[in-house]
């Protein structure tokens, strides 16, 4: 096998550099996320997840380089090209960041009490809840429920019957039992909680002609 196989996934090098650096975009936005989910919730899971995702975004790191030799003809072409590099290794050291705060977790949990406490403080929070046998939000993909429009949290892990989900796609059904764990302010989370405990039924949108979608049976 060649250097070049070794260190990227052939399938990417036939996508275009918009969406290699759209995937690059999507996954820094994520791995962030599941590192500060690792720390709060002690997890290694989420952990090797993190680690998993910034081995997926030195390979796209490299297709891009690689169509981006092979694009550039001319000096001027290069200098075009340049600024396309800098976001691709933006997006690189993100994914760096979120490896070395996973790595916190070497550190013996009561001697890292400020993470927390730091996390708390920050606007944004990152929190977990089940949904709970009352909740009408069971049987329902998360595109049907439109959390985050509804509550301004968003989804970014779910530890269904099958494992852990990452970044789920909108057609993931939740289910009675499911964990989630979202990101967003408090006052969202606290308006989350309300529809996962079934305390208040959940505020289904309107599709385009003003039908309420249907609901799903927890199956």
């Amino acid at each position: 096998m060649s250097d070049f196989e070794e260190h990227v996934n052939l399938d990417r090098i036939e996508l275009t550099v918009r969406e290699l650096l759209t995937e690059m975009k999507d996954i820094s936005e994520v791995v962030v996320d599941l590192a500060y989910a690792s720390l709060m919730y002690n997890s290694q899971d989420m952990a090797e997840k993190v680690r998993e995702l910034e081995e997926e975004i030195d390979d796209l790191k490299y297709a891009i380089r690689i169509k981006l030799l092979l694009a550039a003809r001319t000096r001027e072409d290069a200098k075009q090209l340049s600024g396309i590099l800098q976001v691709a290794s933006a997006a690189d050291r993100i994914s760096e960041a979120a490896g070395d705060i996973v790595k916190l977790l070497g550190v013996p949990l009561e001697k890292r009490p400020f993470i927390s406490n730091m996390l708390n403080e920050s606007e944004e929070k990152i929190r977990m809840t089940k949904i709970m046998p009352p909740s009408d939000m069971a049987g329902n993909t998360i595109e049907d429920l439109a959390v985050e429009a509804c509550t301004g949290v968003k989804i970014i892990a779910v530890r269904n019957r099958h494992g852990w989900v990452y970044d789920p796609e909108d057609d993931l059904k939740l289910r009675t039992g499911d964990d989630i764990i979202v990101r967003g302010t408090q006052d969202g989370f606290e308006h989350l909680l309300e529809f996962t405990t079934g305390k208040l039924p959940w505020e289904f949108p309107e599709n385009d002609n003003d039908e309420e979608y249907a609901r799903g049976e927890d199956l």
